[in-house]
């Protein structure tokens, strides 16, 4: 009789699961999430990710437990789980999904030498996480591409693995001893309007969103009151959609908007591998630009107004009460809201970006830091000192101002463009939506401020 293990990390689904797949052809396999603290040591365990996290896990039991199994649940230190589990059952092996950041790296190499010191193998599966894998395609000169456009070409021309099916039956050893599945009731603090999780919640999601989404998806995506993004980020970055799945179902959907779409997904991937092979791109610039960047000393009051929706600037508030308010936040507003940080305000993208793990439910390593860096000029973008103008951009995509007077209710009497710039009113007009604050700094003297720190005067 043959056991494995196969050990969920960021990959909370049954359907593409190559490691599953690997460890179902064993006479028995044990589906196991460890609840490590290390993880949350790591930064991970903000409350609305805990509460989604929970979601995938019983959705997760329940479906093993559709085909004869069910989820394993243990706490504590991983590898010293992993190999308890495997001693009980005398699992030959252990499947998992490869990752990217540094803790996955280094959980990765203690797992190894733990289990092959006790004559058992660990076996890494790419392409479960991504859709290429990190090192799958690199530049002739470097070991990862610094540059998007050349990077999408190359993935672009990657013969994808085939979608896998979920499988029909999953054994699981007798006796086991697991933890209870976590609740998401159980947890506090959590966005009001928190997204559920799940596999199930995740596959009807995509299979909505392919019916009657992704055809406008070119035209609309940057649209902020119309909210025609995927929602999918949250599955992603759980793992309860398959990256794989989705490049293969866009594409045969066909038209601008699967392309527009897939085009998206590699920016996923893109980030993941500049972070696989610079971890340290999570903490330190990529490319500095020797920054003397304002931090919650010298900056502490128009920080606490950015992050509570208070600037003055009514886009930038309205993504943020977003943010506070879902766990989740348009694209559109994460670039707006960034480049008001990091050059209106001046101040560091690692304060921008801690918050952000705070409270997004997607909050991945890869694309929060890397995406923060690319706003703020330290990343890869090729336009380093671009700056967003929060006015001209609402104009652009919030024009009736639809998406302010949602998130920003103090404005709801006004159209725009009034909307978009409540202080130009005067008088009893002013009067009338006298709770909302006028702008922390002017326009001009954040942009000046910003070139004469980076030297472009």
């Amino acid at each position: 009789m043959t056991v494995s293990i196969v050990l969920f990390t960021s990959d909370l689904r049954l359907h593409d699961h190559p490691p599953l797949r690997a460890a179902t052809e064993a006479d028995q396999v044990v589906p196991l999430f460890v609840r490590d603290p290390g993880v949350d040591g790591a930064g991970f365990a903000a409350p609305n990710r805990l509460a989604f996290l929970a979601d995938c896990l019983r959705d997760l039991d329940a479906g093993l437990r559709e085909r004869g199994g069910r989820l394993v649940v243990r706490s504590g230190p991983v590898v010293e789980e992993v190999c308890k589990v495997a001693a009980e059952t005398d699992a030959d092996e252990v499947h998992m999904a490869a990752d990217v950041s540094a803790y996955a790296h280094a959980r990765e190499v203690r797992l190894r030498r733990a289990l092959e010191a006790e004559g058992r193998r660990l076996h890494v599966h790419d392409t479960v996480t991504t859709a290429v894998a990190p090192g799958a395609v690199t530049p002739a000169a470097n070991d990862h591409f610094a540059v998007f456009t050349p990077y999408f070409r190359h993935w672009s021309d990657v013969q994808l693995r085939p979608a896998l099916g979920a499988p029909r039956v999953v054994r699981v050893p007798d006796g086991v001893g697991s933890d209870p599945v976590p609740a998401r009731s159980a947890l506090t603090g959590l966005s009001p309007d928190l997204a559920e999780g799940g596999e199930e919640r995740g596959r009807g999601l995509l299979t909505s969103w392919l019916r009657t989404g992704i055809g406008a998806y070119e035209d609309r995506h940057d649209d902020l009151a119309g909210d025609a993004t995927s929602r999918f980020s949250p599955h992603l970055h759980f793992g309860t959609l398959s990256p794989v799945e989705l490049v293969h179902r866009a594409r045969k959907a066909g038209g601008p908007g699967a392309e527009a779409f897939v085009r998206q997904l590699c920016w996923r991937d893109f980030h993941r591998q500049v972070l696989a092979s610079d971890p340290d791109t999570a903490t330190v610039d990529y490319r500095t630009k020797r920054d003397v960047w304002r931090d919650e000393r010298d900056a502490g009051e128009d920080i606490a107004a950015w992050k509570e929706g208070r600037t003055g600037y009514p886009v930038v508030d309205a993504a943020m009460r977003q943010l506070h308010h879902e766990g989740w936040m348009h694209n559109r507003g994460r670039l707006l809201t960034a480049s008001f940080l990091t050059k209106t305000l001046y101040v560091d993208w690692r304060v921008g970006a801690r918050y952000f793990l705070d409270l997004l439910v997607d909050g991945d390593v890869a694309n929060n830091q890397l995406n923060w860096q690319w706003m703020a000029g330290t990343g890869t973008d090729s336009r380093p000192n671009r700056v967003l103008n929060p006015v001209t951009q609402a104009k652009r995509y919030d024009p009736d101002g639809a998406y302010v007077r949602r998130w920003v209710p103090e404005l709801a009497s006004l159209q725009a463009p009034q909307v978009h710039e409540p202080w130009k009113l005067r008088g009893l007009d002013r009067a009338a939506i006298d709770d909302y604050p006028d702008p922390v700094v002017e326009l001009s003297e954040g942009l000046a401020r910003f070139k004469q720190a980076r030297g472009l005067d």
